[in-house]
């Protein structure tokens, strides 16, 4: 993985805490990638916001749900893979085989962040539109994102839509989360997972299954 086209040297200081998983964190008590995902994630979003705003004229809804597709779990680890990402992510002893798509997109985001900090706004849209952009043009279709798809619905009511973490358990390296979606303030249905993304999704999953009468087949995990 070389990122020198966009300012980050390969002993970069910022890249190797990008790099590094809580459950390698927590054994050689160092930094997680988990601040700089959270930036990643906003600078991210705003990069493809940038993007279809200025090269489509396509409502607004339309651009969130393009760019929902385009920034989903799913999208990210496709993007991961094409400069190999999971070989360089730090994990914990045991965890080497147990790199999941949540992780690899979560490091993705992370890797953004280091590259906005290290070299600003121009060079982090660079690098995602270097390995976005052809999917897009493509017009590859990823997995669907229940989050975008309930928040479509619910708008059409003039509804608001809000998510909370209700629980979490297991070791910081191999947590499970639970998640209640609200629709107008009202618990509407409730999600797992082994991230908060995750779960919020399922939970997003099974509000829109409940609301179309299919209870039977919500998510379990």
């Amino acid at each position: 993985m070389d990122l020198s086209k966009y300012g980050v040297s390969s002993d970069n200081k910022i890249l190797s805490v990008a790099l590094t998983h809580t459950s390698y964190a927590n054994e050689e008590n160092v930094p997680s990638y988990e601040r700089l995902e959270f930036l990643g994630d906003a600078v991210l979003e705003l990069i493809m916001s940038d993007y279809f705003y200025k090269q489509t004229d396509y409502s607004e809804g339309k651009m969130t749900k393009l760019r929902a597709s385009y920034v989903c779990e799913s999208a990210l680890d496709e993007y991961a893979k094409v400069i190999n990402l999971r070989d360089y992510i730090k994990v914990g002893h045991g965890l080497k085989h147990e790199i999941n798509e949540t992780i690899t997109a979560d490091v993705f985001e992370a890797v953004i962040a280091t590259i906005y900090l290290n070299s600003g706004y121009s060079k982090a849209k660079e690098f995602v539109m270097d390995i976005a952009l052809p999917f897009i043009t493509k017009e590859v279709k990823f997995m669907s994102d229940y989050k975008s798809y309930l928040q479509e619905m619910v708008q059409t009511d003039q509804g608001s839509v809000t998510y909370n973490v209700i629980s979490e358990s297991g070791p910081s390296h191999d947590k499970t989360f639970e998640v209640e979606v609200l629709v107008d303030g009202i618990v509407y249905a409730k999600g797992i997972g082994k991230s908060k993304k995750e779960a919020e999704q399922n939970a997003a999953k099974n509000a829109i299954l409940i609301s179309a009468g299919d209870v039977n087949e919500t998510v379990k995990n």
